[in-house]
């Protein structure tokens, strides 16, 4: 992206739901701050955030020092699927007017919560651009849904994994509006570890816990199946309780289905229980160094499969939620916990091991890379945000240019004597034709093909032709339709081998069609009967700065030159051999000869195919065109047929 050429202040808006978020937005928050000669940063905090059974989190921003501007109540307590709803009504009826007073340039949103969704609806109908921490992922639940919904509606989108990118890009977002940056979080975790954690763990879980003796578990209701979820959270306690190892329990999220899992704790008495610890909110710093040391985190939360990995903590992972993560080695999948023995098992399997650190969502410089792509963003760029849909080959939509534009083909001859390039209309009309003579060598030979095809494409729009692409070759009609092939190489009939101790061809090959047949095998032939004095007869004569080419030798041929007969006669031989093959392959009805030199072979042809064919293609029709410039319309069809053909 091009870096934005005002130098006025960028005014940003990062706006923050819960604790989870906010562990992620927090790290850009201080590197915005950090750089007050470039942004301008408004902190807008909305849902549970500001709810007191949920911690009042909104505690821990005040504390980084960070000035609120906006405290928005947005969440209808009731923690089920209409509450969630009437949630994000609130939200939207409250934000238009703190976004009409704030009016920042861009707002910051992260992750895939419902609150989420409220913001970027409201920032994008209100004109305001929107960058999307943490989009392309894949997860479970309504929350893929809801972060793919956000993902449409955010001009901007950075992402912590190679396979997020590669998602964004396949959901038609703009290649050059994706920053694959890493999780912001990632740049606190990877400097976190060496501070003073027993002091941390002593003051939630007891002074006579160690590292590595305990265990966190995080799980929050599955919106999608919460009698399942409240089911298995259940079969997780018990099992936690048979483990018989201090536990840190967190209190799950404000979703739907929260309130019953609080029930189920309160039920099974773990705030009571000796061996456990039940807290609302610990500050993300703290919380760091809790998994970090841990034996083990057992749950559904994205931090377990996210950034626990960070540390090489042991990780359970316990049905679907986070059914999609892109996970390291130190993570466990219990998919289906549906029994207290697989939970169980899985404790101890995992409890006290140490996996290698794992880097999939970050290196730790995600903040700085997320910082330098505000500062490209240009807001004289359209708002408006563009998808990059692949091509739709049935769009039937029109468009003025397009329908004064004439739709063609660049169609290429590659003859014995010239080289010719044509611009063919639909019509199968020549709009230009451009003759070049045909060079000694290969290279010579491709290099201008290329340069007379370039030519042609420039001279095309000043003509008002649209050129749809370039065509060369023979061709095989099937039902109406010309065959193109896997890879757009069907009909290479010049190059079909009809005799393994042939003469070298051009394709690298022996005794190809082409190798006998052609007006270059042909012009070959005829020069090496006129250097040995063999070529002309009387009636003959070739001027000393014209070449030597096969019209010398057909006219040899008819003045009764016995060796240039035989030559044809070869040459013909070759090429009904060809047609034989393709008659007992496609067994067509009808085989059409096109170019100079047809009306020279079709009698040896038919002779050819009466002599080697079987008696049930015999009968195949074999006709000279009467087209005046075959070639070039055959080449021209390839391309013209290929490309606005409707069904294929």
């Amino acid at each position: 992206m091009e870096k934005k050429e005002n130098n006025r202040k960028l005014r940003v808006c990062v706006a923050t739901c819960n604790r989870a978020d906010y562990s992620k937005l927090a790290p850009i928050m201080f590197g915005i701050k950090m750089e007050p000669e470039f942004f301008e940063l408004d902190v807008v905090v909305l849902g549970s955030h500001l709810i007191d059974d949920y911690g009042n989190t909104y505690r821990m921003i005040e504390q980084d020092d960070f000035d609120i501007n906006t405290r928005l109540h947005t969440i209808v307590r009731g923690e089920d699927e209409a509450a969630m709803v009437e949630s994000v009504g609130l939200a939207l009826v409250k934000l238009p007017d703190v976004l009409n007073r704030l009016k920042p340039d861009i707002m910051i949103v992260h992750g895939d919560r419902f609150d989420a969704l409220a913001l970027a609806t409201s920032a994008a109908l209100m004109n305001i651009r929107i960058l999307h921490i943490e989009g392309g992922e894949v997860s479970g639940t309504i929350d893929d849904s809801i972060r793919h919904a956000i993902t449409k509606l955010a001009h901007y989108h950075v992402c912590c994994t190679r396979s997020a990118e590669q998602h964004l890009i396949s959901m038609c977002e703009d290649h050059d509006r994706i920053l694959l940056a890493g999780c912001p979080s990632y740049d606190k975790l990877l400097s976190a570890k060496n501070k003073d954690y027993m002091s941390i763990i002593r003051m939630w879980l007891g002074d006579d816990v160690k590292s590595k003796d305990y265990i966190v578990a995080l799980q929050h209701p599955v919106t999608t199946d919460i009698k399942h979820s409240l089911k298995m959270f259940e079969l997780t306690l018990d099992a936690l309780i048979s483990f018989n190892k201090r536990t840190l329990v967190l209190f799950p999220n404000i979703d739907a289905g929260s309130k019953e899992m609080v029930r189920v704790m309160r039920k099974k008495g773990i705030e009571h229980h000796p061996n456990f610890r039940a807290v609302k909110h610990v500050p993300f710093d703290q919380f760091i160094q809790l998994v970090a040391h841990a034996g083990c985190m057992i749950g559904n939360s994205s931090c377990g499969v996210r950034e626990v990995g960070a540390f090489g903590t042991p990780v359970i992972n316990l049905g679907t939620r986070q059914i999609g993560r892109e996970t390291g080695e130190n993570v466990l999948h219990v998919r289906d916990a549906d029994t207290q023995d697989k939970i169980l098992q899985a404790l101890h399997l995992q409890f006290g091991k140490q996996y290698p650190c794992s880097k999939i969502y970050g290196d730790g410089n995600a903040v700085p890379r997320i910082l330098k792509f505000l500062k490209s963003i240009d807001l004289q760029e359209p708002l408006q945000k563009k998808f990059c849909f692949p091509p739709v080959k049935d769009n039937i939509s029109q468009d003025i240019d397009h329908i004064l534009e004439t739709l063609s083909a660049l169609a290429v001859d590659l003859g014995g004597t010239n080289l010719r390039v044509a611009i063919v209309s639909m019509k199968g009309e020549i709009v230009k034709k451009y003759t070049q003579f045909n060079p000694k060598t290969y290279e010579e030979r491709i290099n201008l093909i290329l340069q007379m095809c370039v030519e042609a494409a420039a001279e095309a729009v000043k003509l008002n032709c649209r050129i749809l692409g370039v065509g060369i070759g023979g061709g095989i009609i099937h039902q109406h339709e010309l065959i193109h092939g896997s890879s757009f190489c069907a009909a290479e009939l010049g190059h079909i081998v009809v005799s393994l101790d042939g003469p070298d061809c051009s394709c690298g090959s022996h005794g190809c069609i082409e190798a006998y047949a052609s007006g270059m095998a042909l012009q070959r032939e005829a020069k090496k009967l006129h250097d040995e004095d063999q070529l002309l007869v009387e009636g003959m004569s070739v001027p000393k700065d014209e070449a030597v080419g096969a019209l010398h030798l057909i006219q040899a041929a008819k003045l009764g030159n016995a060796k240039a007969q035989s030559i044809l006669r070869t040459a013909g031989t070759a090429l009904g051999l060809g047609v034989v093959n393709i008659l007992h392959t496609m067994n067509p009805s009808l085989v059409i000869l096109s170019g100079v030199l047809a009306s020279h072979y079709i009698h040896t042809v038919k002779d050819v195919i009466r002599q080697q064919a079987l008696s049930s293609v015999q009968d195949v029709d074999v006709v000279v065109s009467d087209l005046v410039e075959p070639a070039l319309l055959g080449a021209a069809s390839m391309v013209l047929d290929y490309t606005t053909r409707r069904i294929y």
